[in-house]
């Protein structure tokens, strides 16, 4: 006997959201059915009974998945079935995990996987904004531990009025885009662009947000309440508290000491932290150590990090001994590699980027054919982040989780300053040099650098930061961190990532690891991360202030034009005969799409004289007779009457005989005139009818005198 149970959430605007379990998908440890109109979610949850041997950390695995069933439609490819996950499902299992990792207890250490796939969509609700609810929900109906529950919603501003979890079509008139994951009371997750917004925006954003994710959170409780299931009990981690307290003892001090010296150089720093540990392994026996060292090694990693933050918080003292708004030392070169269109290293403390830029044409385009997102892309932001970029012996494996939403965050920050009608597709390649802390931000700077010196036409450059959080255990005392470490995001409470203008922000990234984190601490955060976007702002545009006045020698050149929607045809040719013709004659590539009912052509080359080349035929094609005009022709047919003379190319009009010479012209073959012949005429007549051309070549002459004939004599 099937007795689901079933939740709903009122949208407050005609939709609503409805939870249900127990129906499908029984054999795992929770799962949950989520509908919003014709959009369905199913999401479950396993998670082991047991922890493995040494873990000691959360093995937690997100995957969301899209069937393209859902949507009424075949996958690509041969196969004909999904396959590894695109960028926009790998982004969305991101932004679950992001909410969920930090709420499981810290002494949970099972392998857990959540599955979220996508059975039904109608392409007008957007399911991404489900996708963290949906799991959370399922979290809530197992017996799995968890200091949840959390939702995710997208908030949208659409005319100045905020609108939670926006259709498709209402996306596209927003001036703000976020994702937002939180408890009932906290936030613990933002991502999104912006239109150059203010940080009083951002902040009342989410601020209506949260208030929706509240509702979410109190149906997930009353949810759980109704399944009844118990959490397990559970003990993945053995303690040795007189060890615990030993290491603290002897450790303390000794790390506070390194952590207020203020060392610049990381790896010096961490060899010094490291040296703590090894000396007091060392004073252990040597069957001791190897029994408990993983233990001391655990329990150091609680010194260290309260050494650090206690320094931070009591005096102001960062690692590398820098006050809290301080911005590492920064220095930049345009122009550095000569084979891309444009190039440029960013270099902030430890932190490097090598970002460069290749032009292209339409053929370049991104094809995106996702299951609910299809279209192209003109700009694309890449981002590799090599081993070596922090010291580690070990080989590159391809592109993983962290590359693409790394990229994704500085795609976002730099693609709306492109100017839509710019003709050129972009593709900029950031290569992370070193790395410590805040190598996407790194992105952002060295990618503005490197499109500036492409010559790309950037509307405003844009800076980035990330911003960290210290904070003591009862959040009265706190300290907002500018241009954190590497090591000050990891035991920090808050990575804040900002991105923006002169005049606005345009992308953002947050993740929260603490309670309780006021709106006042984000207001501070937000208004700090202004002064330091400004400040690294002011050494990008000190380095290159404007795009510069002409692209590189061997970028290709680009040249747009208009036409008819009628005369796509007679440049494209039977075949394509006609535009490949074009192609092969003056080395360019011609491309040509309908937009709005007109055609749009597209050529490029790498040379100006290829160009007008290409120009020169096509408005051959593509020109308009006019009459009166004159124009120069080929015969192409004789006829007793006259001729027909291509004066433009695929328009024929009539060389009447009378109209060859002012002279009397009794037949053709006394005309002068051949087959293949070129000839110059002038279009004295277009019938509007018929639409058919009369030529003329004698109305390019002038008019010989007309002679009188001699009088007869009245006498003859």
């Amino acid at each position: 006997m099937i007795n689901p149970i079933v939740k709903t959430i009122d949208l407050g605007d005609g939709r609503t959201i409805t939870i249900e379990t127990g129906k499908l998908a029984k054999q795992a440890d929770g799962a949950v059915e989520v509908r919003m109109g014709n959009t369905m979610l199913l999401a479950t949850v396993c998670s082991a009974q047991e922890a493995g041997e040494g873990v000691d950390f959360m093995p937690l695995q997100v995957e969301y998945k899209e069937r393209f069933s859902a949507f009424g439609r075949f996958p690509g490819g041969f196969t004909k079935r999904e396959g590894r996950a695109s960028d926009y499902e790998i982004l969305t299992s991101r932004l679950v995990d992001r909410v969920l990792r930090p709420l499981f207890p810290e002494n949970y250490h099972a392998d857990t996987f959540v599955n979220i796939m996508l059975f039904s969509s109608d392409g007008v609700d957007i399911p991404d904004a489900l996708a963290g609810l949906a799991a959370s929900a399922a979290i809530a109906v197992s017996d799995i531990p968890f200091n949840g529950p959390i939702s995710e919603v997208r908030v949208a501003r659409i005319d100045g009025k905020f609108k939670i979890n926006p259709t498709y079509s209402e996306l596209e008139k927003a001036d703000m885009d976020l994702m937002v994951g939180a408890t009932y009371d906290n936030i613990m997750m933002v991502e999104g662009e912006m239109d150059e917004v203010s940080e009083a925006d951002l902040l009342e954003a989410l601020k209506a947000a949260h208030d929706a994710i509240k509702v979410h959170c109190l149906v997930q409780k009353e949810l759980a309440e109704a399944v009844g299931i118990a959490k397990r009990t559970y003990c993945h981690e053995t303690n040795d508290e007189e060890l615990r307290k030993d290491v603290w003892e002897k450790c303390y001090d000794k790390a506070y000491a390194i952590a207020r010296a203020g060392n610049a150089d990381k790896h010096a720093r961490q060899a010094a932290f490291d040296a703590i540990v090894e000396e007091y392994l060392a004073n252990m026996g040597e069957e001791e150590a190897a029994e408990k060292g993983a233990l001391v090694k655990r329990y150091y990693h609680d010194v260290e990090k309260e050494a650090v933050r206690r320094c931070i918080l009591d005096e102001g003292i960062r690692l590398d001994g820098r006050t809290t708004t301080q911005i590492r030392p920064i220095w930049c070169e345009i122009d550095y590699v000569p084979g891309p269109h444009g190039s440029a290293v960013f270099t902030r403390g430890e932190t490097q980027a090598l970002a460069t830029v290749t032009l292209g044409t339409k053929l370049d385009e991104k094809i995106l054919d996702d299951v609910l997102n299809q279209g192209r892309e003109r700009f694309l932001l890449h981002y590799n982040f090599p081993p070596f970029s922090t010291g580690e012996a070990k080989a590159q494996r391809g592109v993983g989780r962290r590359e693409i939403g790394h990229g994704n965050l500085a795609n976002r920050a730099l693609k709306k300053m492109i100017p839509e009608d710019y003709p050129y597709v972009i593709r900029v390649v950031s290569d992370i040099l070193e790395s410590n802390g805040s190598s996407s931000m790194a992105t952002v700077c060295s990618g503005t650098l490197a499109l500036l010196d492409a010559g790309v036409k950037m509307k405003k450059p844009v800076s980035g930061i990330a911003m960290g959080l210290i904070t003591d255990k009862d959040n009265v005392k706190y300290a907002v961190l500018s241009d954190i470490l590497g090591d000050e995001d990891h035991l920090g409470d808050m990575d804040f990532k900002v991105t923006g203008t002169r005049d606005g922000i345009t992308a953002t990234q947050m993740d929260i690891k603490c309670d309780g984190l006021s709106y006042e601490v984000l207001e501070k955060a937000l208004n700090q991360a202004r002064e330091g976007r400004m400040h690294i702002l002011d050494i990008i545009t000190n380095t290159i202030a404007e795009p510069r006045t002409d692209l590189k020698p061997h970028a290709p050149r680009i040249e747009t034009l208009t036409i008819p929607k009628d005369l796509i045809g007679a440049v494209i040719g039977p075949g394509g005969k006609i535009i490949q013709g074009i192609q092969e004659a003056s080395g360019a590539i011609v491309t040509i799409e309908e937009i709005d009912n007109i055609g749009r052509i597209e050529i490029s080359a790498p040379d100006r004289s290829s160009i007008d080349a290409a120009l020169s035929r096509i408005r051959a094609i593509t020109v308009q007779p006019e009459e009166g005009e004159t124009y120069t022709g080929k015969v192409k047919s004789i006829l007793a009457f006259g001729a027909f003379v291509e004066f433009l190319p695929g328009k024929d009009g009539l060389l009447h005989i009378s109209e060859i010479s002012w002279d009397r012209i009794d037949n053709m073959e006394n005309s002068g005139i051949k087959e293949g012949d070129e000839v110059t005429v002038k279009l004295i007549e277009i019938d509007k009818k018929t639409g058919k051309y009369r030529l003329s070549m004698k109305a390019l002459t002038p008019r010989p005198p007309r002679t009188e004939r001699p009088r007869k004599e009245n006498n003859e």
